[in-house]
């Protein structure tokens, strides 16, 4: 209200030591009443009686004495249009309220409250986490799809295009010296459409005087490491069973991938004196062996002379007898291609069917004077001329049976 104001500047007033100050804040206590009072009331109330003024205490002491800056003085209670108040009972109420604090004659206004300070507002308190444990800026979101993985681990996508892993290269991993020749035979299996023909790789080797160089010089050491690469493609063992003869079977061995550097010379060497060239020997020896095996796959045999043999009727005989068995024969020459001693062989190749025998189960190739000058590619493609015309035919004559 707009009285107010002189109000509070006379409160200030007594706090100068003053005898009349009680007498002075009473009288401003009473303006202050009069003006607050209703004018128009309901019915006149008697006249309350005069109230006994308190003993007031001094100035200087009530100032000494100041309340405390939260507590507030307590406002004038409103006038009820029930209970309405006379203006002595107000004014007597207001006088009593005075000398009892002097510092509270009035109830703030609004405008007044307006400039008083205000305690500043405290900071809002964070959030608590859902997990007492752990703080909020470290709450997993799961809603993330940048959220790093853990470390190796494969990526989602990158697992789901990755390729399957393939069967580990037998020669790669523990030959790595025959992959030139592994390759080359890939190449002309594939050329056939034999990569997926399974077959036992014998080796036959002539150990007749004549072959003497050969040995010495690594050539047929060469052809061992050739049928080797061959048989690692049809062979999951990857074995070669050979056989050395001469006048008779001078020996046998077996060649795998672990054990054929320098393999065929330190056999050769063993074996004692060279003798002369019976074939049919050799062809009963592969035979024996083949059935003992037990194998339901054909045999490949890699037959090497460098000269017709020492029987051809016994030679003959022992090829045609072993035409009614899953077995190939690849007949391969060393030395000068115009030897009459290979027209024997070329005789072999072309013995009738079904007169002699079964199936044309033979076949032959100069390799001449330098075998190894050969390549990888040519030679294999040689080797592979007539074997799958020989399965073709085994199998109309159910020689072969397929699996």
């Amino acid at each position: 209200m707009p009285a107010e104001a002189p109000v509070r500047d006379e409160a200030s007033v007594r706090d100068e030591p003053s005898a009349e100050a009680p007498v002075d804040a009473a009288a401003a206590v009473e303006a202050r009443a009069e003006e607050a009072a209703p004018k128009a009331v309901a019915k006149p109330e008697p006249e309350a009686e005069p109230a006994t003024e308190p003993e007031a205490k001094p100035a200087a002491e009530a100032v000494a004495e100041p309340e405390p800056e939260e507590k507030q003085a307590p406002e004038a209670p409103a006038p009820s249009a029930t209970e309405p108040t006379t203006d002595a009972a107000l004014v007597s109420d207001l006088v009593s309220q005075a000398f009892d604090n002097p510092a509270s004659i009035a109830a703030p206004t609004a405008s007044e409250e307006a400039t008083e300070p205000k305690p500043e507002a405290q900071p809002e308190k964070p959030e608590q986490p859902e997990n007492p444990e752990q703080p909020a800026a470290e709450k997993p979101q799961a809603e993330e799809p940048s959220q790093a993985a853990e470390p190796g681990a494969p990526e989602p996508e990158a697992a789901a295009t990755a390729p399957a892993a393939t069967t580990p290269n037998p020669v790669a991993a523990t030959a790595p010296g025959l992959l030139p020749l592994y390759d080359a035979a890939r190449a002309t299996l594939e050329k056939h459409q034999l990569t997926t023909q399974r077959a036992t790789v014998y080796l036959v080797l002539d150990r007749s005087g004549s072959m003497r160089n050969y040995y010495k010089d690594g050539t047929v050491q060469h052809l061992a490491e050739q049928a080797l690469a061959l048989s690692a493609h049809l062979d999951e063992k990857a074995t070669v069973p050979v056989v050395f003869f001469s006048t008779d079977v001078d020996g046998t061995a077996e060649l795998d991938l672990t054990t054929y550097e320098g393999r065929i010379e330190e056999l050769h060497s063993g074996l004692g004196h060279m003798g002369r060239t019976n074939y049919h020997w050799a062809i009963e020896a592969v035979v024996a062996h083949y059935k003992k095996s037990g194998s339901t796959d054909p045999a490949f045999v890699i037959f090497q002379t460098d000269g017709a043999p020492t029987s051809k009727p016994a030679a003959e005989r022992a090829l045609c007898e072993a035409a009614g068995l899953p077995v190939f024969w690849q007949f391969i020459g060393f030395g000068d291609p115009e030897a009459k001693g290979f027209d024997f062989l070329r005789k072999l190749d072309d013995l009738t069917v079904p007169e002699k025998r079964v199936v044309d189960n033979a076949g032959f190739f100069h390799a001449g004077r330098d075998p190894r000058a050969l390549s990888h590619e040519e030679f294999f493609q040689q080797l592979m001329v007539e074997f799958p015309e020989w399965l073709a035919e085994a199998r109309a004559a159910k020689v072969v049976k397929d699996s």
